[in-house]
């Protein structure tokens, strides 16, 4: 049983959820940044099929999509979003056909890969030239699919989404106090559509912990800033103690979340050198999978930061998929694919990516 299902029984009837992930995952230590002690929460491991964050918001998601006998879900990201793709994996393995409406992305090699493991998983792939014509024609396809049909917001950060990780929250004050990692400092996680971080800051707040949550902001400021961060928690918050009153009454001060804006670089998806000097770094020396868009910008940041944290012990939360993808998957003709993908195989990959040649 889950950790949040522990501590407020009457949610596991509240709320749709299905067994997705490995939980709980592990915490590791992984030696030191300098004279900072490191330890990586390992949400890389979360499922078997593919891991990352998206996988713990999908056990919610995807499960009101079985409750409510829905054929189909339709979501949203980038060309080479690990959102969709793991939406695509898991949807398909519970039967649900998956409707990605993808829109343009800087070139990437894992962009290429993403797509052809969604062609693999069945993925009924459309492409878009900007958002808000995906998000029109996802309202038209919802409409048209009536109760066959659930619509899933990009990166899974709908306040049942941000659920998962309030669970994840919980999780780590559980293993902290039950001997399996120390209370860490600070916590460093990327901040994309917010449900990670969001969730995580409830789930250690109503278990009493106040560990601060450094948040690298790696999507423009427009998705990922204050007010909105207070709006999805609170949302959150809510749905939880609609559900259960017994969930803590917790809340934001106006100051917070501690959110970094300096380590974007030129925008999402767009490599830089230190974000990619760390994912290097962190496969040489900590035997830890990155990339170029999230963890590898986090963990730049951590790094940068690291004289200032002497003698303190940080948590890197890791949020990056490590599981292989399949070979047969990655092996297929990506012509296959619907023909406005095709541009990501032919022209080149952005400067920085370790695959450009």
């Amino acid at each position: 049983m889950i950790s949040l299902f522990e501590h407020y029984p009457a949610l596991a009837d509240a709320l749709p959820h299905l067994s997705l992930a490995n939980l709980p995952t592990p915490i590791e230590d992984a030696g030191a940044i300098g004279r900072t002690r490191l330890l990586v929460k390992r949400d890389d491991l979360t499922g078997v099929l593919y891991g990352g964050n998206k996988v713990r918001k999908l056990e919610f998601l995807l499960g009101d999509a079985v409750r409510r006998n829905c054929r189909r879900v339709f979501t949203f990201g980038v060309a080479g979003s690990n959102h969709a793709l793991a939406t695509s994996v898991y949807a398909t393995a519970l039967g649900l056909q998956s409707v990605p409406l993808l829109t343009p992305q800087v070139n990437a090699a894992y962009t290429r890969r993403n797509l052809l493991y969604q062609q693999h998983a069945g993925a009924r792939l459309r492409h878009f030239a900007s958002e808000s014509a995906a998000e029109r024609a996802g309202t038209l396809l919802e409409r048209v699919a009536r109760v066959g049909g659930m619509r899933v917001k990009g990166g899974g950060s709908s306040p049942l989404g941000t659920v998962g990780y309030v669970n994840a929250g919980l999780e780590l004050a559980d293993q902290i106090r039950g001997g399996a990692a120390p209370r860490p400092d600070v916590i460093y996680v990327a901040l994309g559509t917010m449900g990670t971080a969001a969730g995580l800051t409830l789930g250690l707040r109503a278990a009493g912990l106040d560990i601060p949550i450094t948040m690298i902001r790696v999507v423009r400021d427009s998705i990922a800033n204050r007010s909105t961060f207070h709006r999805l928690f609170a949302a959150t918050a809510s749905l939880l103690r609609s559900a259960d009153p017994r969930f803590p009454r917790v809340h934001l001060g106006a100051t917070e979340p501690d959110i970094r804006h300096d380590h974007i670089g030129p925008g999402y998806a767009r490599f830089t050198p230190e974000g990619m000097d760390a994912v290097a770094w962190a496969a040489g020396e900590k035997h830890i999978k990155l990339e170029g868009t999230y963890t590898g910008k986090a963990m730049a940041a951590l790094r940068a930061d690291a004289p200032a944290l002497r003698g303190k012990t940080a948590l890197f939360w890791n949020t990056y998929n490590s599981r292989p993808l399949p070979r047969a998957a990655l092996e297929a003709d990506w012509r296959g694919l619907p023909g406005d993908f095709h541009s990501y195989f032919t022209r080149p990959l952005q400067p920085l990516d370790p695959e450009a040649g």
